[in-house]
């Protein structure tokens, strides 16, 4: 049934809140996903990731370790776009593709256009969080 009495722009209560309009995390909390047994996560060797477009464009970022945070001060790969969350997504190493997961992000994590809260990334994979447009470039073992 439509309530046809409410006016379309008055404002609606949620309860219980979504958790990015909390105030009680303060927001320098890394809420990660749990932790993977780094035994499933395969190594490969030249993982990186290249800026496409965006603030920090033609930067070149090699992956160090099998779980990395993207994001702005304070994460695993640091980039300077202001449009990015502070922990916004993480890239998992797997075998033979790259897991990518939105960490609950402000402006969302995009692949093939769309919003994404996840996507495997193969080779040559592109993807944006922000204004930045990143591929990422691997070679397995």
């Amino acid at each position: 049934m439509v309530d046809t009495q409410r006016h379309p722009n008055a404002t609606m209560v949620i309860s219980p809140l979504p958790s990015f309009a909390r105030g009680d995390g303060g927001g320098s909390k890394l809420d990660l996903p749990d932790e993977i047994d780094s035994s499933q996560l395969l190594a490969m060797k030249n993982v990186t990731l290249t800026i496409i477009s965006g603030p920090g464009k033609d930067s070149i970022h090699k992956l160090s370790k099998p779980r990395v945070v993207l994001g702005r001060d304070g994460a695993d790969i640091a980039l300077p776009d202001p449009e990015i969350s502070r922990h916004h997504c993480v890239l998992e190493i797997r075998d033979g593709f790259v897991n990518l997961r939105d960490l609950d992000s402000t402006n969302g994590t995009f692949y093939e256009e769309e919003r994404v809260r996840a996507a495997m990334l193969l080779n040559g994979a592109e993807f944006r969080i922000g204004e930045t447009l990143i591929r990422i470039s691997f070679q397995t073992k």
